[in-house]
Formats: structure tokens, C-alpha cells, sequence
């Protein structure tokens, strides 16, 4: 049991972890950075960024695998990480908004990072929209890995790619020489003690919500089979 469960334990122990030496780890205060104890959101907004690609990553993955299998377990993977990664983006964009009303004044100023993340999540969000307006399952399904293979590749430009291209207030972009954005200097060796903790935390606690939900449609599928 212990061997089949080691990971939902690390991923319990790291987030108790971060969620509380989180908060107590000393920060490191630069001159000219108005950060100060912001920067502690370093460890719930980035790594559920990068929890949500690896999800979003995954569930493609799957509905690729959809297309040329046509088994319904991988139909049911596909989409039960697309619907974890969607929740981890909403809670990184609420964390990020949280962020920039102390950093940037408001929570939305219409940077090209925060349009290009809203865009992303919409598209994703039409992917729901759009298996519920479908009754026939095989459609749903089939349609759903399409749509899932397209929403996937124009994640990149809406969050990685655009914004960098622009003048941007968010660390990444063209506009961020001089702005409070995080960098090296904002960093320092405790830090990096809680933060790279909890990119593999919150990784563990997406895939473990994923093969929770994973487990319920499967055994909702062999329920109605049955019947």
C-alpha cells in the first residue's frame, strides 16, 4: 500500500512544507525592489502554472492517444487533466491578480500577460461548453480530443509567446527592464528551498486530483455498462 502511495505522501509532506516554512523562510530585500513580502506568492502562483501545463500537457497527450485507440479510458484521462489544469489556471490567474493589485496598483491593469492567460482559459473553457452541447458520446469524445489537440497549441502563444513580444509589465516581456518583476536578484538560497518543493508539490496534487477523478469515471462507466 506504502509502495503504491509513496508519491500522494511527498506530495502531502511538500505542501505542508511550503504552506508553512512558506511563510516563515526569510526573503531576501534589494534595494529598488518593492516586492518585499509579495514575493512569497512565488510559491502557490508559478507552480500552479507549472502544475497546469504539466496537466494540460498530459491530457493531449491522451487525446492523441483517443484518436487512434478510440478507448473511452483515455478519453476519460484526456479529460479529466484538462479540467484539473483549468482549475489550476483560474486559481494561478487569482494568485497573479492578487500580486499585481500590490505590485502594479490593481489587480487587472490589461497587461499582455494577463489578456493572453484570460484568452488561454476561454479557450479551455469552450472546450467544456462544447462536449456538453454534444449528446452523442463517440462525437463528444471525438470532437473533444480535437478541440483539446487545438486549445493545447494556442496555450503557447497566449501565455508564452505574445506576451514576450510586447511591452509587458510581467517579468518575461519586452517592457520589464526597470519594472517590480521577479529575477535572480529577487531570489535567494532559502528561497529556492520552498520554491522548487513546490513546483514538484503542487505537480503531485494535480495528478492525484486527476487519477481521483479518473478512478470515479471509471467506475461510473462500469456502473452504467452494467445497467
Amino acid at each position: 500500500m506504502i509502495r503504491q502511495s509513496w508519491w500522494k505522501i511527498l506530495a502531502s509532506v511538500l505542501l505542508v512544507y511550503v504552506c508553512s516554512y512558506g511563510f516563515i523562510v526569510q526573503i531576501p530585500s534589494p534595494p529598488g525592489v518593492p516586492l518585499k513580502e509579495t514575493i512569497r506568492n512565488l510559491f502557490f502562483h508559478v507552480p500552479m502554472w507549472i502544475a497546469m501545463m504539466v496537466c494540460f500537457t498530459v491530457s493531449v497527450v491522451y487525446a492523441i492517444r483517443y484518436l487512434r485507440s478510440q478507448s473511452y479510458k483515455d478519453e476519460i484521462y484526456s479529460t479529466e487533466f484538462v479540467r484539473t489544469g483549468t482549475v489550476l489556471g483560474i486559481l494561478g490567474l487569482l494568485t497573479g491578480m492578487i500580486w499585481a493589485n500590490y505590485q502594479w496598483g490593481k489587480a487587472w491593469t490589461g497587461d499582455a500577460k494577463l489578456n493572453g492567460t484570460a484568452i488561454a482559459l476561454l479557450i479551455y473553457f469552450a472546450y467544456f461548453v462544447l462536449k456538453g452541447s454534444l449528446q452523442d458520446e463517440v462525437k463528444q469524445a471525438r470532437i473533444g480530443s480535437v478541440y483539446n489537440i487545438f486549445a493545447y497549441f494556442m496555450l503557447f502563444p497566449c501565455i508564452w509567446i505574445l506576451p514576450r513580444l510586447v511591452e509587458s509589465l510581467h517579468p518575461g516581456g519586452m517592457g520589464n527592464e526597470g519594472n517590480p518583476g521577479l529575477n535572480p536578484k529577487d531570489t535567494s538560497n532559502p528561497m529556492r528551498l520552498v520554491m522548487y518543493p513546490a513546483f514538484i508539490g503542487w505537480t503531485l496534487l494535480s495528478v492525484w486530483i486527476s487519477t481521483l477523478r479518473i478512478r470515479v469515471r471509471i467506475l461510473q462507466q462500469k456502473r452504467l455498462s452494467h445497467e
